[in-house]
């Protein structure tokens, strides 16, 4: 029996509606093999751990432009946490600056991705992070 695909839940939360990239990761993260769900622009925190709840999965992927991550990244783990997904991987990219990274890791998200990340960084990351979650699991 093989091992259970890892199901990615790609998110565009707030009012940024620029998506390329967002839809790059998810493309490059379905080419790895893994699942993906794309939830579309606009999407509230609620929606976003709602969705990734519904759909069990391993890991969510954030993509923001709109400079709300410091609101919007934190409240989304806190979501997850609510609903017994404290496991459940949390990433984001977008324009965050660096500054801003060591707060959203302190609130719970696992890594960040800024301009410049290979999609191969990306996709090793995932993979890594989510197999090293099973095997602790």
């Amino acid at each position: 029996m093989s091992e259970r695909k890892i199901r990615v839940l790609v998110g565009k939360p707030g009012l940024d509606g620029h998506d390329r990239g967002a839809k790059v990761v998810a493309r490059a993260l379905r080419d790895a093999g893994m699942e993906v769900i794309y939830t579309g622009i606009r999407q509230t925190p609620e929606q976003i751990a709602s969705t990734a709840m519904q759909e069990d999965v391993d890991c969510v992927g954030l993509s923001i432009l709109s400079g709300a991550h410091n609101h919007l990244f934190p409240r989304i783990r806190e979501l997850l946490d609510a609903h017994g997904m404290d496991d459940v991987l949390l990433f984001g990219g977008g324009i965050v600056p660096d500054e801003d990274i060591p707060f959203l890791k302190e609130k719970g998200v696992d890594e960040i991705f800024t301009p410049g990340a290979t999609m191969e960084d990306i996709v090793a990351y995932v993979r890594e992070t989510v197999a090293e979650r099973r095997e602790s699991a």
